[in-house]
């Protein structure tokens, strides 16, 4: 099991930058599939990046691509997201999480999340 602690979120005008940081602790960290989700206002929970355990595979969804960038750190038990050319459409509550496969691009594989961070972009 891992445990995730996001931070870094807040209030940015569109075309601004953020970098949200996710810290996990937990021996398998560096064994895991990280993942980052949003969820904004009426909105369902919806696939944002995923990078594979070493850091060598990554995929964003279409609507970010381009964008933003997801990496980690295993050494200080970190998965970031940078997020460049926000939008106000990017505003959400954003979730990182954990599955236990190496690699994984569907929601369901993934059993540990974090609380969230709000971002929040505006025109």
């Amino acid at each position: 099991q891992v445990q995730l602690v996001e931070s870094g979120g807040g209030l940015v005008q569109a075309g601004g930058s953020l970098r949200l940081s996710c810290a996990a602790s937990g021996r398998a960290f560096s064994r895991n599939g990280m993942g980052w989700f949003r969820q904004g206002p009426g909105k369902e929970r919806e696939f944002v990046a995923a990078i594979s355990w070493s850091g060598s595979n990554t995929y964003s969804a279409d609507s970010v691509k381009g964008r933003f960038t997801i990496s980690r750190d295993n050494a200080k038990n970190t998965v970031y997201l940078q997020m460049d050319s926000l939008k106000p459409e990017d505003t959400a509550v954003y979730y990182c999480a954990a599955t236990g496969l190496p690699w994984a691009l569907t929601p369901s594989a993934y059993a540990n999340w974090g609380q969230g961070t709000q971002v929040t972009v505006s025109s």
